[in-house]
Protein backbone atom coordinates (compact mmCIF):
# COMPACT_ATOMS: atom_id res chain seq x y z
CA UNK A 1 0.00 0.00 0.00
CA UNK A 2 1.27 3.48 -0.90
CA UNK A 3 1.25 5.34 2.43
CA UNK A 4 1.42 8.79 0.78
CA UNK A 5 -1.58 8.02 -1.44
CA UNK A 6 -3.50 6.65 1.56
CA UNK A 7 -2.81 9.76 3.68
CA UNK A 8 -3.55 12.23 0.87
CA UNK A 9 -6.85 10.61 -0.12
CA UNK A 10 -8.05 10.19 3.48
CA UNK A 11 -7.25 13.84 4.26
CA UNK A 12 -8.96 15.06 1.07
CA UNK A 13 -12.03 12.97 1.85
CA UNK A 14 -12.04 14.32 5.41
CA UNK A 15 -11.69 17.97 4.31
CA UNK A 16 -14.36 17.73 1.60
CA UNK A 17 -16.86 15.97 3.86
CA UNK A 18 -16.10 18.30 6.77
CA UNK A 19 -17.31 21.23 4.67
CA UNK A 20 -20.14 19.04 3.44
CA UNK A 21 -21.39 18.53 7.00
CA UNK A 22 -20.65 22.15 7.88
CA UNK A 23 -22.65 23.70 5.04
CA UNK A 24 -25.20 21.00 4.26
CA UNK A 25 -23.94 20.18 0.76
CA UNK A 26 -22.70 16.98 -0.85
CA UNK A 27 -19.15 18.30 -1.04
CA UNK A 28 -18.36 17.57 -4.70
CA UNK A 29 -18.02 21.26 -5.56
CA UNK A 30 -15.06 21.26 -3.13
CA UNK A 31 -13.79 17.71 -3.68
CA UNK A 32 -13.58 17.83 -7.47
CA UNK A 33 -10.78 20.44 -7.66
CA UNK A 34 -9.04 18.98 -4.58
CA UNK A 35 -8.93 15.50 -6.12
CA UNK A 36 -7.92 16.85 -9.52
CA UNK A 37 -4.99 19.00 -8.40
CA UNK A 38 -3.71 18.10 -4.89
CA UNK A 39 -2.60 14.45 -5.43
CA UNK A 40 -0.77 15.48 -8.60
CA UNK A 41 0.98 18.41 -6.90
CA UNK A 42 2.09 16.18 -4.00
CA UNK A 43 3.22 13.42 -6.36
CA UNK A 44 0.84 10.88 -4.81
CA UNK A 45 -1.17 10.15 -7.97
CA UNK A 46 -2.49 11.72 -11.13
CA UNK A 47 -6.21 11.28 -11.72
CA UNK A 48 -8.03 11.96 -14.95
CA UNK A 49 -11.28 13.95 -14.94
CA UNK A 50 -13.16 10.64 -15.34
CA UNK A 51 -11.48 9.13 -12.29
CA UNK A 52 -12.00 12.27 -10.22
CA UNK A 53 -15.72 12.34 -11.04
CA UNK A 54 -16.02 8.66 -10.04
CA UNK A 55 -14.19 9.11 -6.71
CA UNK A 56 -16.21 12.25 -6.01
CA UNK A 57 -19.50 10.47 -6.72
CA UNK A 58 -18.78 7.71 -4.21
CA UNK A 59 -17.65 10.30 -1.66
CA UNK A 60 -20.91 12.22 -2.12
CA UNK A 61 -22.92 9.01 -1.71
CA UNK A 62 -21.36 8.15 1.64
CA UNK A 63 -21.33 11.78 2.83
CA UNK A 64 -25.04 12.17 2.02
CA UNK A 65 -25.76 8.79 3.65
CA UNK A 66 -24.05 10.03 6.82
CA UNK A 67 -26.08 13.23 6.56
CA UNK A 68 -29.35 11.31 6.30
CA UNK A 69 -28.44 9.26 9.38
CA UNK A 70 -27.52 12.42 11.32
CA UNK A 71 -30.77 14.08 10.21
CA UNK A 72 -32.83 11.13 11.45
CA UNK A 73 -31.19 11.48 14.86
CA UNK A 74 -32.03 15.21 14.92
CA UNK A 75 -35.60 14.43 13.82
CA UNK A 76 -36.03 12.06 16.75
CA UNK A 77 -35.00 14.93 19.05
CA UNK A 78 -37.34 17.37 17.28
CA UNK A 79 -34.52 19.76 16.22
CA UNK A 80 -34.56 19.19 12.46
CA UNK A 81 -36.54 20.76 9.65
CA UNK A 82 -39.55 19.11 8.07
CA UNK A 83 -39.11 16.96 4.96
CA UNK A 84 -41.75 17.75 2.34
CA UNK A 85 -42.62 14.32 0.94
CA UNK A 86 -44.18 15.67 -2.26
CA UNK A 87 -41.07 17.72 -3.01
CA UNK A 88 -38.84 14.68 -2.43
CA UNK A 89 -41.00 12.45 -4.65
CA UNK A 90 -41.15 14.88 -7.59
CA UNK A 91 -37.57 16.15 -7.47
CA UNK A 92 -36.05 12.91 -6.16
CA UNK A 93 -37.43 10.72 -8.95
CA UNK A 94 -36.44 13.30 -11.56
CA UNK A 95 -32.90 13.83 -10.27
CA UNK A 96 -32.45 10.05 -9.98
CA UNK A 97 -33.23 9.62 -13.69
CA UNK A 98 -30.92 12.51 -14.59
CA UNK A 99 -28.00 11.32 -12.44
CA UNK A 100 -28.26 7.79 -13.87
CA UNK A 101 -27.94 9.24 -17.37
CA UNK A 102 -25.17 11.68 -16.37
CA UNK A 103 -23.13 9.04 -14.55
CA UNK A 104 -23.25 6.71 -17.55
CA UNK A 105 -22.65 9.43 -20.16
CA UNK A 106 -19.57 10.75 -18.32
CA UNK A 107 -17.65 7.65 -19.39
CA UNK A 108 -18.14 8.69 -23.01
CA UNK A 109 -16.89 12.26 -22.57
CA UNK A 110 -13.28 13.41 -22.69
CA UNK A 111 -11.62 14.99 -19.67
CA UNK A 112 -11.71 18.53 -21.05
CA UNK A 113 -15.49 18.33 -21.49
CA UNK A 114 -15.97 17.15 -17.88
CA UNK A 115 -13.74 20.00 -16.63
CA UNK A 116 -15.74 22.43 -18.77
CA UNK A 117 -19.01 21.25 -17.24
CA UNK A 118 -17.53 21.59 -13.75
CA UNK A 119 -16.35 25.12 -14.61
CA UNK A 120 -19.86 26.09 -15.70
CA UNK A 121 -21.37 24.56 -12.56
CA UNK A 122 -18.87 26.41 -10.36
CA UNK A 123 -19.82 29.76 -11.90
CA UNK A 124 -23.53 28.97 -11.52
CA UNK A 125 -22.98 27.92 -7.91
CA UNK A 126 -21.30 31.24 -7.08
CA UNK A 127 -24.13 33.24 -8.69
CA UNK A 128 -26.90 31.20 -7.07
CA UNK A 129 -25.30 31.24 -3.62
CA UNK A 130 -25.17 35.06 -3.70
CA UNK A 131 -28.92 35.37 -4.45
CA UNK A 132 -30.89 35.89 -1.22
CA UNK A 133 -33.54 33.32 -0.32
CA UNK A 134 -37.15 34.26 -1.07
CA UNK A 135 -39.01 31.54 0.83
CA UNK A 136 -40.83 32.17 4.10
CA UNK A 137 -39.01 30.45 6.92
CA UNK A 138 -42.14 30.27 9.07
CA UNK A 139 -44.38 28.71 6.41
CA UNK A 140 -45.68 25.25 7.49
CA UNK A 141 -44.67 22.39 5.17
CA UNK A 142 -48.32 21.29 4.92
CA UNK A 143 -49.24 24.66 3.33
CA UNK A 144 -46.35 24.64 0.90
CA UNK A 145 -47.14 25.01 -2.82
CA UNK A 146 -44.59 24.89 -5.64
CA UNK A 147 -44.45 24.67 -9.42
CA UNK A 148 -44.21 20.91 -10.06
CA UNK A 149 -43.08 21.33 -13.68
CA UNK A 150 -40.19 23.60 -12.71
CA UNK A 151 -39.27 21.28 -9.82
CA UNK A 152 -39.18 18.18 -12.05
CA UNK A 153 -37.41 19.87 -14.97
CA UNK A 154 -34.75 21.61 -12.88
CA UNK A 155 -34.03 18.46 -10.86
CA UNK A 156 -33.62 16.39 -14.05
CA UNK A 157 -31.13 18.86 -15.55
CA UNK A 158 -29.22 19.14 -12.25
CA UNK A 159 -29.13 15.33 -12.08
CA UNK A 160 -27.57 14.98 -15.55
CA UNK A 161 -24.79 17.54 -15.11
CA UNK A 162 -24.13 16.48 -11.51
CA UNK A 163 -23.89 12.83 -12.53
CA UNK A 164 -21.28 13.77 -15.13
CA UNK A 165 -18.93 15.52 -12.69
CA UNK A 166 -19.65 13.18 -9.76
CA UNK A 167 -21.79 15.47 -7.63
CA UNK A 168 -25.03 15.13 -5.71
CA UNK A 169 -26.12 18.55 -6.97
CA UNK A 170 -26.93 20.20 -3.61
CA UNK A 171 -24.81 23.28 -4.38
CA UNK A 172 -27.18 24.09 -7.28
CA UNK A 173 -30.34 22.37 -6.06
CA UNK A 174 -30.54 24.28 -2.77
CA UNK A 175 -30.33 27.78 -4.36
CA UNK A 176 -32.96 26.74 -6.94
CA UNK A 177 -35.29 25.54 -4.19
CA UNK A 178 -34.78 28.72 -2.19
CA UNK A 179 -34.89 31.35 -4.96
CA UNK A 180 -36.92 29.83 -7.81
CA UNK A 181 -39.36 27.51 -6.04
CA UNK A 182 -39.43 29.73 -2.91
CA UNK A 183 -39.23 26.81 -0.50
CA UNK A 184 -38.67 27.78 3.19
CA UNK A 185 -35.06 27.40 4.31
CA UNK A 186 -35.62 24.70 6.95
CA UNK A 187 -37.78 22.64 4.57
CA UNK A 188 -35.22 23.13 1.78
CA UNK A 189 -32.31 21.87 3.86
CA UNK A 190 -34.24 18.90 5.21
CA UNK A 191 -35.77 17.89 1.85
CA UNK A 192 -32.63 18.51 -0.23
CA UNK A 193 -30.72 16.04 1.92
CA UNK A 194 -33.09 13.25 0.90
CA UNK A 195 -33.13 14.40 -2.74
CA UNK A 196 -29.31 14.52 -2.98
CA UNK A 197 -29.03 11.06 -1.42
CA UNK A 198 -31.38 9.73 -4.13
CA UNK A 199 -29.27 11.55 -6.74
CA UNK A 200 -26.09 9.98 -5.32
CA UNK A 201 -27.62 6.50 -5.64
CA UNK A 202 -28.29 7.11 -9.33
CA UNK A 203 -24.85 8.64 -9.86
CA UNK A 204 -23.05 5.69 -8.25
CA UNK A 205 -25.00 3.19 -10.36
CA UNK A 206 -24.20 5.24 -13.47
CA UNK A 207 -20.48 5.39 -12.60
CA UNK A 208 -20.36 1.63 -12.03
CA UNK A 209 -22.03 1.13 -15.40
CA UNK A 210 -19.57 3.52 -17.06
CA UNK A 211 -16.52 1.81 -15.50
CA UNK A 212 -13.06 3.29 -14.87
CA UNK A 213 -13.34 3.58 -11.07
CA UNK A 214 -9.98 3.65 -9.19
CA UNK A 215 -10.79 1.25 -6.34
CA UNK A 216 -8.29 1.99 -3.55
CA UNK A 217 -8.19 5.79 -3.91
CA UNK A 218 -12.00 5.70 -3.74
CA UNK A 219 -11.94 3.53 -0.61
CA UNK A 220 -9.38 5.83 1.06
CA UNK A 221 -11.45 8.94 0.23
CA UNK A 222 -14.61 7.34 1.61
CA UNK A 223 -12.80 6.52 4.87
CA UNK A 224 -11.93 10.20 5.25
CA UNK A 225 -15.49 11.17 4.36
CA UNK A 226 -16.97 9.06 7.15
CA UNK A 227 -14.75 10.92 9.62
CA UNK A 228 -15.19 14.43 8.25
CA UNK A 229 -18.97 14.66 7.74
CA UNK A 230 -19.96 14.13 11.42
CA UNK A 231 -17.26 16.58 12.56
CA UNK A 232 -18.58 19.24 10.17
CA UNK A 233 -22.14 18.74 11.41
CA UNK A 234 -21.04 19.22 15.03
CA UNK A 235 -19.00 22.34 14.31
CA UNK A 236 -21.80 23.93 12.22
CA UNK A 237 -23.96 24.22 15.34
CA UNK A 238 -21.31 26.36 17.06
CA UNK A 239 -20.26 28.89 14.40
CA UNK A 240 -21.76 31.44 12.01
CA UNK A 241 -22.40 29.40 8.88
CA UNK A 242 -23.21 32.55 6.84
CA UNK A 243 -19.57 33.64 7.10
CA UNK A 244 -18.45 30.19 5.96
CA UNK A 245 -20.98 30.29 3.13
CA UNK A 246 -19.37 33.42 1.68
CA UNK A 247 -15.95 31.91 2.28
CA UNK A 248 -17.09 28.93 0.22
CA UNK A 249 -18.24 31.31 -2.53
CA UNK A 250 -14.71 32.76 -2.67
CA UNK A 251 -13.18 29.27 -2.71
CA UNK A 252 -15.46 28.11 -5.53
CA UNK A 253 -14.80 31.31 -7.49
CA UNK A 254 -11.02 30.80 -7.25
CA UNK A 255 -11.44 27.18 -8.31
CA UNK A 256 -13.57 28.25 -11.27
CA UNK A 257 -10.81 30.66 -12.35
CA UNK A 258 -8.24 27.84 -12.11
CA UNK A 259 -10.38 25.42 -14.12
CA UNK A 260 -11.28 27.99 -16.78
CA UNK A 261 -7.65 29.09 -17.12
CA UNK A 262 -6.64 25.47 -17.84
CA UNK A 263 -9.47 25.12 -20.38
CA UNK A 264 -8.81 28.41 -22.18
Amino acid sequence: MDILLFLVMVVLGLVGSFFSGLLGIGGAIINYPLLLYVPAVLGAAYFSAHEVSSISMFQVFFASLAGVIAFRKKSNKGSAGVVHKGLVVYMGSSILAGSLIGGFVSGMLNGDMINLIYGILAVLAVILMLIPARGKDDQPAAELHFNKGVAIGSAFIVGIVSGIVGAGGAFILIPIMLTVLRIPTRTTIASSLAIVFISAIGGVIGKIGGGGIPLWPTVFTVIGSLIGAPLGSRVSAKINVKVLRYGLVVLIALTAVKVWSSIL
